[in-house]
C-alpha cells in the first residue's frame, strides 16, 4: 500500500502497460485519474473493480496541447493534486519508409512531444506534492530495434528525463524513465506467432507482461526509489545484456583449446 493518499494519472491507461499500472496503483492504495483517448474502454474495466470509487477517467488527446491541459486541469478539480505521474500512452505507427516525412512528425509527436505535453501540464502540481514522474520508452532507445522515428523519440525521453530531473530535484520531484522490452500486448494481436515469435532474444526465455512493466513504474514511482531520478531502467528480460543467447548460451566448461 505505497501510494495510500496519493493521486496518480495514468495516461494511456485504458489497454496494455497502462491498464495494468493504473491497476497496481489501484491495488497499492492509490486514487488514479486515467487520461486516454479511449474513455470508454478505461470505463469498462474499472466498472468491474470493487475500488472503483477511488478511479475516474478522463478523455485526453496527447496529440492536443488544449486537451492535456483540460484533462489535467480536470483531474486537479476532481482529485485536489496529483503525487504520481506515469506517462504510458504512446506507440509506433506504420509505415512503408521510416523516414518519411509525414510519418516521422507524426511518430515524435505522440511519443515525445506528447509526454512533454502531459508533463508540462502537471509540472506545478509534482512540484506542491514533491511527487513523481515514470516515463515509458522502449528498449528501442536505447539500442538498435529499427523503427527509426519511434526509437528515436523513445531515446529523446531519456533526456528528457535527465534534463528535468536536475531543473526539478531541487524542488523535490523525481522523473524517470522505464524502457520496456517486447511485451504481450494488444499491438501483437494477430499478427503469426504473436509476441511469444521474439522470445528468443531474451535469456529469461520469456516475452514480457504488462504486469511486469506496471511493477517497475510502482517501484520508481514510490518512495522505495527516493533517492532514484534521471535514470533510464531497462525491464527487457536481459535482451541488452548481449546476444550470447542467439549464439546457443555460454560455454561453460573449459574451451577447447585448453
Amino acid at each position: 500500500m505505497r501510494f495510500t493518499d496519493k493521486v496518480a494519472i495514468v495516461s494511456g491507461g485504458a489497454n496494455g502497460i497502462g491498464r495494468a499500472t493504473a491497476e497496481r496503483l489501484l491495488d497499492e492504495g492509490a486514487a488514479v485519474a486515467v487520461l486516454d483517448c479511449e474513455p470508454a474502454a478505461a470505463e469498462e474495466w474499472i466498472s468491474e473493480r470493487a475500488d472503483a470509487s477511488r478511479a475516474a477517467v478522463f478523455a485526453c488527446d496527447l496529440l492536443d496541447a488544449a486537451s492535456v491541459d483540460h484533462a489535467v486541469g480536470a483531474v486537479l478539480e476532481s482529485f485536489g493534486r496529483v503525487d504520481v505521474l506515469a506517462q504510458v500512452a504512446g506507440g509506433d505507427l506504420p509505415a512503408r519508409d521510416g523516414l518519411d516525412e509525414e510519418h516521422w512528425l507524426s511518430t515524435v509527436d505522440l511519443n515525445l512531444h506528447g509526454p512533454m505535453r502531459i508533463v508540462r501540464a502537471c509540472r506545478e502540481a509534482l512540484i506542491a506534492s514533491r511527487g513523481a514522474v515514470v516515463l515509458v520508452s522502449s528498449v528501442n532507445g536505447v539500442a538498435a530495434y529499427g523503427e527509426p522515428a519511434y526509437s528515436s523519440a523513445k531515446a529523446g525521453l531519456s533526456l528528457l528525463a535527465r534534463n528535468l530531473a536536475v531543473e526539478l530535484g531541487p524542488q523535490g520531484v523525481r522523473i524517470n524513465v522505464v524502457a520496456p522490452g517486447t511485451v504481450r500486448t494488444r499491438v501483437w494481436d494477430g499478427q503469426d506467432g504473436g509476441a511469444d515469435r521474439l522470445r528468443g532474444l531474451y535469456p529469461l526465455g520469456r516475452v514480457g507482461e504488462p504486469a511486469d512493466i506496471a511493477a517497475a513504474i510502482a517501484f520508481l514511482a514510490s518512495s522505495d526509489a527516493s533517492w532514484i531520478t534521471g535514470v533510464t531502467l531497462p525491464v527487457d528480460g536481459g535482451s541488452l545484456a548481449g546476444p550470447l543467447q542467439l549464439l546457443g548460451g555460454a560455454p561453460w566448461g573449459p574451451s577447447s583449446a585448453d
